[in-house]
């Protein structure tokens, strides 16, 4: 029997790479470039683990794998992300995750993530600049953050308006209209106490919802 894996990345080539790699080991039967693809091909296929970048487009994996779980759909979840903060982290253990890998590691360190999730038990990338128990400890004493106090639906729509779309677009993209866009939005900002959309931004860098742009340099 072959475990079958589900991998979440925006980024072709790697999703492209870790199929290849992957594929050797196991059945890669699904690939989502965006957090409500995951959602709805985690869904469809209810894969042993899913792979997943955290800063996705539209929706970020975090949010979606909290939607699977009440979906009822059980995949272990594996975060391979180039971002190593301890925050997020903490944040993606409390979400559930079985695993966290920053996108350096050895594709050895990724295969042993996906094996440890598969025997029921967490892993954290070698290097990481704090220990696997002080994150699980840290997980379960910290209390919910502020994003949590939103509802699903208005954390789409600051994640949304985080990546810079239109509230003609974030309707487009959550079949609402217009105008119940923008009253998840006023509400979601009268929750968290920021007044424009530059607050808003900053906001959900802050809580991991998107990530920083990576400056390009000049050659």
């Amino acid at each position: 029997m072959r475990y079958r894996i589900l991998l979440a990345d925006d980024q072709r080539i790697v999703t492209e790479g870790l199929t290849t790699i992957l594929s050797q080991h196991y059945d890669v039967v699904a690939t989502a470039k965006n957090g409500h693809e995951l959602v709805f091909l985690a869904k469809e296929w209810n894969p042993d683990v899913i792979v997943a970048e955290i800063a996705m487009p539209q929706l970020n994996s975090l949010d979606a794998l909290r939607m699977l779980r009440k979906a009822g759909v059980k995949s272990k979840f594996v975060v391979l992300t180039m971002h190593r903060d301890v925050s997020l982290a903490i944040e993606a253990f409390r979400a559930g995750v079985s695993g966290y890998v920053v996108k350096l590691a050895s594709k050895d360190e990724v295969i042993a993530a996906i094996e440890s999730a598969l025997h029921g038990r967490t892993y954290l990338s070698s290097g990481f600049p704090v220990d696997l128990i002080s994150i699980l400890s840290e997980a379960i004493r910290r209390p919910s953050g502020d994003g949590l106090k939103l509802t699903r639906r208005q954390r789409e729509v600051l994640q949304l308006v985080a990546e810079g779309k239109t509230m003609k677009e974030v309707a487009t993209v959550l079949s609402i209209s217009t105008r119940t866009a923008e009253s998840y939005k006023y509400e979601a900002m009268r929750v968290l106490g920021v007044h424009n959309n530059a607050e808003l931004v900053h906001y959900a860098i802050r809580i991991g919802l998107i990530m920083v742009p990576q400056l390009k340099t000049a050659a």
